[in-house]
């Protein structure tokens, strides 16, 4: 304990130099422990999302007082919940949480968000027939931004009513992110956020690791003993570490009430789903000064071994190899799956695939961090050797003696490059899962709940490339098995916008549909004729043609099926086949999606939309995680150049008598500057080339063995290329600050 005080007491009698860097050390732990906090809160602010949503699913049971039924409809992008009340008797009824008791008919409760639509779009309200007569509160919604209601109604009115049963449920139900992909999530928010802040932390516990090794050197030369030593070390590290930790949880919980407000595309929570629970402040409270403790102790222990070779400033050990060694099993592995891929096998499928690639993941990012030393002494001994340039030889000769200070410098960016490559991979192969694998969405409407203006409008929507209707012929009776087909009323221009081709078409001519991967309707044979049914009463009677168009429909497709193309100019002037379906198709890109969906949803707000493919639910789960991805790199990002720009300063500081020795000897300072920016820019090519390399053969491996159609992503290679140049160039223009060619005498008196 003596010892634990005589640091404290030490650093604050240092002068102000030892307490800048107490302050640096400090606001940089805060910084990382904010980012920790963050990524820890996620899954808490999923679990508390999905724990409201549980404790208000609604089950069946044998209560005779109340039958409901549940209704999920897009509303725009958004999936819009609603559950249909309709009493029986007058006997107690169970109560879901939020709301106090049940609405009657007439009556609806709706959360705050739906209320806000309702109030904004007068259009919207046949969304919830029936008078609001107040909120939900948050206890009963998922989120702030969820869209959800409670309609009492006439229980003869519910077609597929249920008797109420009870509230609630032992198992998690409408989970905001699928438990498969959640684990996929954490285990890249850890190699993109975690492994950085790691490497982070252990940077701001190094800070002027040299001053400090031969100050403590000084003090085991006077009599300390190397426990003792260690311990000195320690109480600054730990001290600064923990008091960083606490502002850093109080910075994240500021963050987290703005941000909770904000919220994220696809995510809004309440500010208290985002407050840390105590596992996550003891993670923040003791991880952060137990690892600057753990840091302390292997950078000081030179200084308690062997203080003389610290004071003279002797001769370094070449860093180990050891760390290399990673890489050999880690590309192994992903570089195996890549080859067999390449070969036109398909080893996806099975587990060994989904315990392999992650843990080779692991241990080729591993590999980058602790073979990143070796390499760079290597690399720069060959380079000063072959040099006859005086500033590449001196920056060369510097790196091959002190490699692991570019190990700190750069670590933080390699990862985070590395990381953004698995992600691009991640994102890649939800998308596959998550939407049609077609390059076209189909969105089909009821005709008779849109009106010409509606339909006008929505055809005119940003991403709509056509539009369509489909209808089946008017049975006058249901006896016996009377013959009916389905008909598509569509230009030859329309019906090429919805299929894969489309050779023979006639324009205003009704032809019948061949499609050669569906089997031919029977019922539409050449010369029959089939009535439909007119939105004005009438019919429209077509005889089936001789002439055929052959289609490649896409699957499934509403335009996959129909026996006859009719055109549109067949159908009397402001009339349509009743019953028909009104069909818009726009590029399967998720924006243009959300894009055509939210259009939809303004201009006919009551429609019943149905995605042709694709489930609501998996729309919105994308975009959720896209925007916990994109979190996930602003934190790497923030913490890869917040320890660039640490470790680039901190060299300059610990450099100036380096600096200053040579401006006697006569360097110019543009020598010094090049030196200066050579020596952070080796390390950081070498560290991004082999980055991008392992990164994007990683992402390969796991697009291999997930199955999907994408296994090669050759449109992430010139992103990766581009941001790796950005990150050298804001590096190089960074490091010309750091030298300062001002000559001190106190740092050559001090050596």
């Amino acid at each position: 304990m003596n010892a634990f005080v005589l640091g404290l007491r030490l650093l604050w009698g240092s002068g102000r130099r030892a307490r800048v860097r107490f302050l640096l050390m400090a606001l940089g732990s805060a910084l990382g422990v904010s980012c920790l906090a963050a990524a820890l809160t996620i899954p808490t602010i999923i679990a508390a999302n999905d724990a409201r949503v549980t404790s208000r699913a609604v089950f069946p049971g044998a209560n005779k007082n109340a039958v409901y039924q549940e209704f999920l409809d897009p509303y725009g992008s958004r999936p819009l919940r609603r559950v249909f009340i309709g009493h029986r008797g007058v006997g107690p009824l169970p109560v879901p949480p939020g709301i106090k008791s049940l609405p009657r008919a007439g009556e609806a409760l709706v959360s705050p968000k739906l209320d806000e639509i309702l109030a904004a779009n007068p259009r919207a309200a046949g969304l919830v027939p029936g008078h609001v007569i107040g909120t939900i509160a948050p206890e009963g919604l998922g989120g702030p931004d969820e869209l959800y209601a409670y309609i009492g109604t006439d229980a003869d009115e519910l077609s597929e009513a249920a008797p109420l049963g009870h509230f609630g449920s032992t198992y998690t139900q409408h989970q905001v992110i699928d438990p498969s992909t959640l684990d996929i999530l954490r285990f890249t928010l850890g190699c993109i956020v975690l492994l950085p802040l790691v490497i982070f932390l252990s940077v701001c516990a190094q800070l002027s690791g040299e001053s400090r090794a031969r100050r403590l050197a000084a003090l085991r030369l006077v009599g300390l003993s190397a426990r003792d030593t260690l311990r000195v070390n320690a109480g600054e590290n730990v001290v600064a570490a923990f008091f960083g930790a606490v502002v850093g949880l109080i910075g994240y919980l500021g963050i987290n009430e703005v941000m909770a407000r904000i919220g994220l595309p696809g995510l809004r929570w309440y500010p208290a789903d985002g407050r840390p629970d105590g596992t996550t402040i003891a993670a923040c409270l003791l991880g952060c000064p137990v690892l600057a403790w753990v840091v302390g102790q292997f950078s000081a222990r030179r200084a308690a071994q062997s203080p003389i070779s610290v004071r003279r400033t002797g001769e370094r050990k070449p860093p180990k190899k050891y760390g290399t060694l990673m890489l050999i099993p880690g590309l192994g592995i992903i570089s195996g799956y890549c080859l067999l891929s390449a070969m036109g096998r398909d080893p996806s499928g099975g587990s060994a695939g989904a315990v392999l690639v992650p843990g080779a993941v692991l241990l080729t990012g591993a590999g980058l961090v602790f073979g990143l030393a070796p390499i760079t002494a290597w690399l720069s001994r060959r380079l000063a050797g072959m040099s006859r340039s005086l500033p590449l030889a001196l920056a060369m000769r510097r790196t091959e003696v002190d490699p692991g200070s570019a190990l700190r410098v750069v670590t933080g960016l390699v990862l985070l490059v590395f990381g953004a490559s698995l992600t691009q991979g991640v994102l890649i192969e939800l998308d596959q899962v998550s939407r049609r694998t077609a390059p076209v969405q189909e969105y089909s409407l009821p005709v008779a709940e849109l009106s010409m203006r509606q339909r006008a409008e929505m055809t005119a929507l940003s991403g709509v490339q056509a539009h369509g209707m489909t209808a089946q012929t008017w049975l006058a009776s249901l006896e016996g098995n009377p013959s009916r087909i389905q008909a598509v009323f569509a230009t030859c221009a329309q019906l090429a916008a919805f299929t894969k081709a489309a050779h023979g078409c006639i324009d205003n001519r009704v032809l019948r549909i061949a499609n050669p991967t569906f089997l031919a309707d029977e019922d539409a044979r050449p010369g029959r004729r089939f009535p439909f049914l007119l939105s004005n009463g009438q019919k429209l009677n077509v005889s089936v043609p001789q002439d055929t168009v052959t289609i490649q429909a896409y699957d499934p497709s509403e335009f996959a099926g129909p026996s006859l193309l009719i055109p549109p100019s067949l159908l009397p002037q402001g009339t349509e086949p009743k019953d028909a379906r009104f069909v818009l198709v726009s590029p399967s890109d998720p924006t243009t999606v959300r894009a055509v969906l939210d259009g939809i949803g303004a201009v006919a707000p009551t429609a019943s939309v149905e995605p042709v493919g694709i489930v609501i639910d998996s729309l919105a789960q994308l975009t959720v995680i896209r925007s916990l991805l994109v979190v996930g790199m602003v934190l790497g990002l923030v913490i890869g150049v917040a320890a660039f720009v640490v470790s680039v300063a901190d060299r300059a500081m610990e450099r100036r008598g380096q600096v200053t020795a040579l401006a006697l000897l006569g360097a110019r300072a543009g020598t010094l500057r090049v030196v200066q920016v050579v020596q952070v820019l080796l390390p950081l090519a070498v560290g991004l080339g082999a980055a991008i390399v392992t990164g994007w053969l990683a992402e390969s491996s796991y697009l291999i063995t997930g199955g999907g159609a994408v296994h090669w992503d050759w449109d992430g290679l010139p992103l990766l290329f581009a941001s790796a140049l950005g990150v050298m160039l804001a590096a190089a223009v960074a490091s010309l600050p750091m030298v300062r060619r001002h000559i001190d005498p106190e740092h050559i008196r001090r050596d």
